[in-house]
């Protein structure tokens, strides 16, 4: 078995069709289905069932995909430990984030990496949580930046330290602004606007201890700064997390935590069995190493 048709086994495990697994690797799907069938001739095995709409794996395809893994893992670490030493590491590495101050954690892990790697580049993109996900399987970046709770089961991910606060923004004349926290009573009836991913059970709704239905809501929005110019304008108050829009100074708005304390964590993820650029890849070594020594990527069963 070749390194790299197990590489190409693992992208069809992954994106559980041939046509994306072979948009992901840049090769034409009879290429990629003459490889799979090769491999499947030369174990003596089937290892997929080929559905009209997805594959699925079979039990050796299941167990070839965990040794397959192993194999790629013990190759590229033993690639990166004899090339890290004294190979100059260039090219970019994409990271898609929500709004948080938290991201502070990943971009100092990049500063970091500069300092011994100064040709890395590095690229954010910002967008909520369905913006982030779908760029990353289309493999339009390498990482994407979480706020929990999201369904990251199609990912390996390492939990970030950091934890988001939620709040409230609003006006400095607005009537609350005169509390020093917000509790859940304070906003029934008030016009609120709220995130576009804020749906029914999150964390908010049970902190808010009324139906998300019956909420008044005015508006939603993406980018909290488009969400910061409704709340100046009158709009509402908007729900959202603190520390990403300037209130200090002169500035007419103002943040109030909720109380009781609603906190968030956060995760960074990527695609399983994904390939890496050799940036991408050490950027992601010294950002486990930032988090503790040898930390290892969470993965979902």
């Amino acid at each position: 078995m070749e390194i790299r048709v197990l590489q190409y086994f693992l992208a069809v495990a992954r994106e559980e069709t041939i046509s994306g697994a072979a948009e992901s690797l840049h090769l034409s799907q009879p290429t990629l289905s003459r490889q799979l069938k090769d491999l499947e001739e030369e174990l003596g095995k089937q290892l997929m069932i080929r559905g009209s709409r997805q594959i699925t794996l079979t039990e050796e395809g299941m167990l070839l995909r965990k040794r397959a893994q192993e194999i790629i893992d013990l190759v590229q670490k033993t690639e990166s430990e004899i090339t890290f030493s004294s190979e100059s590491v260039t090219g970019d590495v994409f990271i898609g984030a929500g709004e948080t101050d938290s991201l502070r954690t990943v971009v100092g892990a990049a500063q970091g990496l500069r300092q011994d790697y100064p040709n890395i580049r590095f690229h954010i993109v910002s967008g909520d949580a369905a913006d982030v996900l779908e760029q990353l399987d289309k493999g339009l970046i390498d990482f994407g930046v979480l706020l929990e709770p999201v369904d990251i089961s199609k990912y390996d991910y390492l939990q970030l330290p950091a934890r988001d606060r939620w709040g409230v923004l609003m006006r400095r004349d607005a009537p609350l602004a005169q509390k020093d926290c917000i509790a859940p009573q304070d906003l029934w009836g008030k016009p609120l606007i709220i995130s576009r991913q804020t749906t029914g059970g999150s964390p908010l709704e049970k902190w808010m201890k009324v139906d998300m239905g019956r909420w008044n809501i005015a508006a939603t929005y993406n980018l909290l700064y488009n969400g910061s110019l409704m709340v100046d304008e009158g709009l509402g108050y908007a729900l959202c997390l603190d520390k990403l829009v300037n209130t200090t100074g002169n500035s007419d708005l103002c943040f109030r935590p909720l109380s009781p304390a609603v906190e968030i964590g956060l995760d960074i993820v990527w695609k399983k069995y994904q390939i890496f650029s050799k940036a991408a890849e050490r950027f992601l070594h010294h950002l486990r190493h930032c988090l503790g020594a040898d930390a290892a990527p969470r993965r979902y069963k």
